[in-house]
C-alpha cells in the first residue's frame, strides 16, 4: 500500500477465517491474462506454452507482487485471486511484500511445493517461495536497514537452479515521498550486495522499492546492473506498477502514477558461467474482482529470463 496517508480501513480478518478459505470457494473473478499480453493466454500458462524440444538451458520466471495483507478490506477474495494467479503462471520464484502471519500460512497451505521464507515473524514483512522442483535452496538471511524507521529489511537467499548460482533478494523499501533519504540508504544497502556477489553468481533484486525515479542516479547502481524494465525498452504497458488512475483500491482523490515496484539483475560475469537475460516482463493482477476489489492496490510484474 502506498499512499501519504497511509490508513488501513476495511474488513478485518482473523486467521482462523483464513484457514478456512478453500481454493474453490466463491471469491472475485477468476485471474486470466489479458489477450494482448505478449506469450499468455488463460488456457495455456506462460509455464506450460514451451515445448520440451524448446526448453533453454537456463531459464527462470519470477513474479514479484506487493500483496497489501495488511488492508483487511476483502482481504480472503484477494488472497484466493493471488493463488489463482501464482498457480496460472507457476514461477520458479516468487518475491512477496506487505506478507501478514495469517497471509503466510495460506500461502503454505495451498503451495507445498514451494519453500516459502520469511523476512519476519510478525508485523508485516517480505517473503519469497521457491519452486522446490526447480530451485534449490542453499541458505538464507535478513540484512537489517540500520536506520529504518518502519522495520523494513532486505531478505536474501543463495540458491541453485539447473546447476547456476543465484543470489535472490527482495525488499520493501521505506514508504512515502518524505522518507527519500531512507530509501536511498536503503537502495545503497543493495548495491553492495550486488558488487560483493561473487563473479560466478547471478544476483536478482525485485521488489516495491517506493523509489522516485530521481532518487536512482544519486545512488549510481553498478555498471553490471540493469534496471529489468529498461533493458527491455522501457515498455509502457508494464511502466507503472501503482497506478490510482486505474487501480481503486486505496480510494485516493488525487490521481498518481509510479514505478515503484522493480526488478535489477547483475548477470554472472565470470568467463564459462551462462549470463541470464531478460526476455519479458508483464504487469499482472490488472482485473477488478467481483467483490469490486483488485488482488492488491499495487500490480505485481512477471519477469521471465534466458540465457544468453
Amino acid at each position: 500500500m502506498e499512499s501519504d496517508s497511509e490508513t488501513h480501513s476495511g474488513e478485518d480478518t482473523t486467521p482462523d477465517d483464513w484457514m478456512e478459505l478453500a481454493d474453490d470457494s466463491p471469491d472475485g473473478s477468476p485471474a486470466y491474462i489479458p489477450a494482448d499480453t505478449p506469450g499468455a493466454s488463460p488456457a495455456n500458462s506462460p509455464a506450460a506454452t514451451q515445448k520440451p524440444s524448446e526448453k533453454e538451458d537456463f531459464k527462470l520466471s519470477l513474479i514479484t507482487w506487493n500483496v497489501d495483507g495488511i488492508n483487511g478490506e476483502k482481504r480472503p477474495e484477494r488472497a484466493r485471486s493471488l493463488v489463482k494467479y501464482l498457480k496460472l503462471y507457476k514461477p520458479d520464484v516468487v518475491f512477496l511484500q506487505e506478507l501478514i502471519p495469517p497471509y503466510v500460512q495460506f500461502l503454505k497451505k495451498r503451495f507445498a511445493s514451494y519453500l516459502m521464507i520469511e523476512g519476519a515473524e510478525e508485523g508485516y514483512f517480505t517473503g519469497m517461495l521457491l519452486k522446490k522442483s526447480r530451485v534449490t535452496f542453499v541458505e538464507s538471511e535478513i540484512v537489517p536497514y540500520p536506520t529504518t524507521q518502519m522495520r523494513r529489511n532486505l531478505l536474501v537467499a543463495q540458491v541453485i537452479v539447473d546447476g547456476q548460482k543465484l543470489c535472490l533478494m527482495t525488499s520493501h523499501f521505506e514508504s512515502f515521498k518524505a522518507c527519500s533519504k531512507e530509501r536511498m540508504n536503503q537502495l545503497h544497502v543493495v548495491k553492495w550486495r550486488f558488487k560483493r556477489a561473487p563473479d560466478d553468481v547471478t544476483v536478482v533484486f525485485g521488489g516495491d522499492t517506493n523509489l522516485r525515479d530521481a532518487e536512482v542516479p544519486k545512488v549510481g547502481l553498478p555498471a553490471t546492473v540493469c534496471d529489468v524494465w529498461e533493458r527491455l525498452g522501457k515498455q509502457e504497458h508494464c511502466r507503472y506498477t501503482w497506478d490510482t488512475t486505474t487501480n481503486t483500491n486505496q480510494n485516493i482523490s488525487t490521481p498518481a502514477r509510479f514505478r515503484f515496484d522493480r526488478i535489477y539483475l547483475r548477470p554472472a560475469i565470470k568467463r564459462g558461467v551462462p549470463r541470464l537475460a531478460p526476455d519479458h516482463m508483464a504487469l499482472v493482477g490488472l482485473e477488478k474482482l467481483d467483490c469490486g476489489r483488485y488482488t492488491s492496490d499495487h500490480w505485481g510484474i512477471y519477469c521471465t529470463f534466458t540465457a544468453e
